[in-house]
């Protein structure tokens, strides 16, 4: 292998994404030979050796790539440091290699989730540049009207800025609530749930169920499958 960037090497490896393996050399949790990096730049090649938070990395030859219906109950990392379950763990059996969940869900929502050991089809599906739709079905409080779905395509103004143009569609009712399918392109923090929260109909329930054309489908909760090639057609069609 030829010299190439520390943070495209780590990406390669599946440990992250270009742009937070750039964090990770960054914080000092990268070495490489045994002197730890925090200056962009630096570049490697398959002969030297090099760890991240004292463990070795190296580029994966295959390369997986899971859908999942993830549980509620569970986070959307490798490991915790308050021992709750985390998505890999419902792999570890089946799936040797070190893979790593595509952005996040949170702990307490379900529905479509990608797993992969492959750092650039990560950043292909996270980073902003690339906009790739989201949709999630809630069932939310109360029933949002026309002037919220007006405001939804406007972008809702958060603590953390204004989000980009949002779609927010209701589908159906539960009681005297409202079930409604809301799509994103970002992929701030509690995004959904803050959005809904903003405009008086706090989330009740949340999930998941595609990403682009890529549907979650009567794939069960806990249960996951390997990508096809309809679903990569699915997930990067224009």
């Amino acid at each position: 292998m030829e010299e190439i960037r520390l943070q495209k090497y780590l990406a390669m490896c599946g440990v992250a994404s270009r742009r937070n393996a750039e964090q990770l050399i960054q914080e000092g949790r990268v070495s490489v030979n045994g002197q730890v990096i925090t200056q962009q730049g630096v570049k490697v090649t398959s002969k030297d050796k090099v760890k991240v938070d004292g463990k070795p990395v190296q580029v994966e030859k295959k390369k997986y790539y899971i859908m999942m219906n993830k549980p509620t109950g569970y986070i959307c990392a490798v490991t915790d440091d308050r021992e709750r379950p985390c998505v890999v763990d419902i792999l570890k059996e089946d799936v040797e290699a070190r893979i790593f969940p595509v952005g996040r869900l949170d702990y307490d929502t379900s529905g479509l989730l990608l797993l992969t050991n492959d750092g650039d089809f990560m950043q292909k599906l996270t980073h902003p540049s690339y906009e790739v739709w989201k949709t999630y079905r809630a069932v939310v409080k109360g029933v949002p009207n026309e002037k919220n779905v007006e405001e939804f395509a406007a972008g809702i103004m958060l603590e953390d800025g204004k989000t980009e143009p949002a779609v927010l569609d209701v589908v159906g009712y539960k009681g005297k609530n409202a079930i409604a399918e809301i799509s994103i392109k970002e992929g701030r923090n509690r995004q959904v749930r803050r959005m809904m929260q903003e405009i008086g109909h706090p989330v009740l329930s949340l999930e998941r169920i595609s990403i682009g054309a890529l549907e979650l489908g009567n794939l069960k909760p806990g249960a996951w499958r390997y990508l096809k090639e309809k679903d990569f057609e699915a997930l990067f069609r224009e």
